[in-house]
């Protein structure tokens, strides 16, 4: 049995990957990916997924495996990350979770009901759907299906939209199939959740560091690449790159466009896991005492 499992969370650009390897360093553990566009592979720039030197460090897990045209749910995301953690306990190594997709945490500690409904048909007939509509048209058929749900996901969010259309439409179907579902709290994991609390003024400072980045390294040669149409391509920065390479917007206005969407994103993150009950909101260099206290955790495991 794991002894516990570290998670840390917290806004785009806090610091989680770089901490998450020096707490990997200092307590003998492996990183299990929690964010919801790193799971995909070929898309290092637009998603800040941890670099060439970064995954040599530390073993990572659920980072860059899936092909950006490949749906993914909560539901499996749990599942996998269990199946990573039980792994990495096998070989005598602790986990720690790193990443800030809130409805990915919340389902891996079970704190959500998941649908079991899976239908391979209707899913790809609604990816055909999105390809013809727009995202105000599938968030408008989602609400006349399921109203609560709808209010609860940004127009935008094609990619949760889709998947609470799937399960509006599944519900009363006994030919979908189940997906798979396993939690921290089915297998009797203990865990301890952890918020990086960094203050605005620096977040937004490496935010706009971060775009400055991304357009050097590619970001626009990615985006092109993965195209509009991927699954993926929702993620905070390839609409706008996506919109720029189209001839609607300049190269000040791309600039000023990622540094908004992502500030706007980061907050959504803080106020989701504002909600989230047990969550330890500290400082990135007050983790691995707090670690130690609550978790017993040491240099090696005993």
């Amino acid at each position: 049995m794991p002894d516990g499992v570290l998670i840390i969370a917290g806004p785009t650009a806090a610091g989680k990957t770089e901490l998450g390897i020096e707490l990997a360093r200092e307590f003998d553990a492996e990183i299990v990916g929690a964010d919801s566009r790193q799971v995909y592979r070929d898309m290092p720039v637009g998603t800040a997924a941890p670099d060439a030197e970064q995954l040599a460090a530390v073993r990572h897990h659920l980072v860059g495996f899936l092909d950006p045209s490949e749906r993914y749910s909560a539901a499996r995301y749990a599942s996998d990350a269990v199946s990573a953690i039980r792994e990495i306990d096998r070989r005598g190594k602790r986990a720690i979770v790193v990443g800030g997709t809130g409805f990915y945490i919340r389902a891996l500690l079970g704190g959500v009901e998941l649908s079991p409904r899976y239908d391979e048909a209707l899913r790809a007939r609604l990816a055909h759907e999105a390809l013809l509509h727009s995202p105000e048209f599938l968030h408008h058929w989602l609400a006349r299906h399921d109203a609560p749900r709808a209010a609860q996901l940004h127009v935008g969010d094609t990619y949760r939209v889709l998947r609470a259309l799937e399960i509006a439409l599944s519900v009363g179907d006994d030919t979908t199939a189940p997906e798979p579902r396993r939690t921290l709290a089915d297998e009797g994991i203990t865990s301890m959740l952890v918020f990086l609390d960094v203050p605005w003024s620096v977040v937004d400072r490496r935010i706009e560091r971060r775009t400055n980045r991304m357009l050097e390294a590619g970001l626009l040669d990615e985006a092109q690449r993965v195209g509009g149409a991927a699954v993926a391509a929702n993620a905070v920065g390839y609409p706008q790159a996506l919109s720029y390479l189209s001839g609607w917007s300049t190269l000040a206005e791309l600039r000023s466009g990622l540094n908004r969407a992502t500030r706007r994103y980061a907050r959504r993150q803080r106020a989701w896991f504002r909600a989230e009950p047990a969550t330890l909101w500290l400082q990135p260099d007050s983790v691995a005492r707090q670690v130690r206290e609550k978790l017993g955790w040491s240099a090696k495991r005993e």
